[in-house]
């Protein structure tokens, strides 16, 4: 299902490629596809056994290390009073394996010191933003600064498995996270603009933080290649999954908009 649905995203992004502008001069368009450089950190639990570290550390025991995956994204800018939209799709699986140094646990399976074990983890996901511009600022501004905030829904597909010693134990689940959507363009000339974009949310003992920066530069007049900096920050505290993680790391992108 959801490679359906990146698949389909894709195809989207493609055919906005392909179609003449023309055919959409009622909206303006952003579609870009991009490699993401995402380092992983911090711990994971999930129903921890009182004989083991409650935390699984990232890095020291799961061995996770650094992947490059692509990612979509495509903003339309509606007419009259309608919302605009922004839709965004980031893959995300880390794998690793090694020899244990200490007793951990996940799902009630005890994995002891010295075993030999593999893991991944995956944490797919999929933003549908709806967002206005502040009023009037892009025209006082004579296009050099435009803001828009608005409303984002991330789904999460998430999936950790550890495996070793002859046992496995796996979890997984959805979430619907609803979080703020703010978005900063700056144009100081009309080849490059700067970009900032925060999706965040926090409540109870759960947060998350989606920190985006961009730097574009259109060398030819619908073409732009950009990069820029993302972090993500995740707090969770559901399903009997607990979780204080953080990704971040370079991307760089290349599309059209129009």
């Amino acid at each position: 299902m959801r490679k359906t649905q990146l698949t389909v995203l894709c195809l989207f992004v493609l055919a906005m490629l392909i179609v003449p502008c023309s055919a959409f001069a009622f909206l303006g368009l952003e579609a870009g596809v991009g490699y993401w450089k995402q380092t992983p950190s911090g711990t994971l639990q999930y129903k921890p056994l009182a004989t083991t570290a409650a935390d699984i550390d990232l890095k020291d025991d799961l061995n996770f290390k650094s992947e490059g995956k692509p990612f979509v994204r495509v903003k339309a800018e509606l007419p009259l009073i309608l919302p605009n939209l922004y839709f965004m799709a980031t893959p995300m699986t880390f794998e690793g394996s090694g020899t244990i140094t200490r007793n951990i646990s996940f799902g009630g399976t005890q994995f002891n010191l010295g075993v030999p074990v593999e893991s991944k983890l995956k944490l797919d996901h999929l933003d549908l933003a709806i967002f206005y511009p502040i009023p009037l600022l892009k025209t006082a501004t004579l296009g050099k600064l435009n803001v828009e905030l608005g409303l984002n829904v991330r789904q999460i597909a998430f999936e950790g498995t550890i495996s070793g010693g002859g046992q496995t134990a796996s979890k997984s689940l959805t979430l619907y996270v609803p979080m703020i959507y703010v978005g900063v363009q700056a144009k100081p000339i009309s080849l490059l603009s700067i970009e900032a974009e925060l999706r965040g949310i926090a409540y109870g003992e759960n947060s998350y933080y989606d920190y985006i920066g961009r730097l574009k530069v259109n060398p030819l007049p619908v073409v732009f290649i950009a990069g820029g900096y993302r972090a993500e920050t995740v707090k969770i505290n559901a399903q009997d999954v607990k979780a204080d993680i953080k990704f971040s790391g370079p991307f760089a992108e290349v599309g059209v908009s129009f």
